[in-house]
């Protein structure tokens, strides 16, 4: 079971079974839990930190991923949302293991097809700002990872042809994509609609979305772009810790400078400065 020191919760979702065992590898006493509807996850530690991760396996495509996130969502209550995996490459520059952090997510299949061509009307949406910032930091510490901060591309296709239409209409309209893939935003909608979730999409590269896609796949691309992404997930969330922590960022939070945070039925004087005895009281009309 994770650590009792572990404060909050961030959940990190995966489709595929090399996604999955490449996060699980970073955690410490994996357990399995088990939602009333079927849906596992296994919970562990992540040594250091005040995180408790919950890593999912949740299959292909961004409909089931929206639904699944939002029933894991209300379940375990998570501070974070990452959707952690492999993904195609888009631009000539990347490379079999660079990550990719979403700095925006489209999905890029919206639109209206007419007479005189189809028109793209995408849906769009940014990552985290903290977990952005967070990502910046982590990616200057990681020397053996290639990490880019760019837009992902999200749509319910496999793209294995960079001389189809497809491929053509991505390089015209989304031609600031560096990755495409099928799930993430299905997560990015789950965590907007529970609340502003904190979230952002890791993808490693796996192939370059082209002919020679099966293999790279075969030649083990999946394992190492899995890996690379799961450590770049696992620097976030060192970089990141749980509001509230002591961390960097919350110490920037609602304790700087020290006074009273009143929460629920207590009072919290963390960072505060007092000459004299204090003497709380509860507020009867919360009973």
């Amino acid at each position: 079971m994770a650590d009792p020191q572990h404060t909050a919760t961030a959940v990190v979702l995966t489709a595929l079974p090399v996604e999955y065992d490449a996060v699980r590898a970073h955690l410490s006493d994996p357990a399995e839990r088990v939602h009333v509807n079927g849906t596992r996850v296994e919970v562990g530690g992540l040594d250091g930190t005040g995180w408790s991760v919950a890593v999912a396996e949740l299959g292909e495509g961004a409909v089931n991923t929206a639904a699944l996130a939002t029933q894991i969502v209300g379940w375990l209550h998570p501070e974070v949302l990452l959707f952690v995996g492999v993904a195609g490459g888009l631009k000539g520059d990347l490379e079999i293991g660079d990550v990719v952090v979403g700095t925006k997510v489209y999905a890029f299949q919206n639109g209206k097809l007419t007479p005189d061509g189809f028109h793209a009307r995408p849906e769009v949406w940014h990552g985290s700002h903290r977990l952005v910032q967070s990502a910046r930091s982590a990616l200057r510490e990681l020397k053996d990872v290639r990490g880019h901060r760019k837009p992902i591309a999200v749509g319910d296709v496999v793209l294995a042809d960079d001389k189809s239409a497809l491929a053509g209409f991505m390089r015209d309209t989304y031609n600031d994509a560096y990755a495409i893939e099928m799930e993430g935003s299905g997560a990015a909608h789950a965590a907007l609609v529970n609340g502003s979730l904190d979230a952002l999409v890791i993808r490693g590269i796996s192939d370059h979305a082209d002919p020679g896609k099966a293999a790279a796949d075969a030649s083990g691309s999946q394992e190492l772009a899995a890996g690379q992404a799961a450590r770049v997930a696992v620097a976030v969330l060192r970089k990141q810790q749980p509001r509230g922590s002591g961390s960097a960022d919350s110490e920037e939070g609602p304790h700087a400078g020290g006074g009273a945070v009143y929460g629920g039925d207590h009072i919290d004087f963390r960072g505060g400065v007092f000459h004299g005895p204090v003497t709380g009281k509860r507020d009867e009309r919360r009973s």
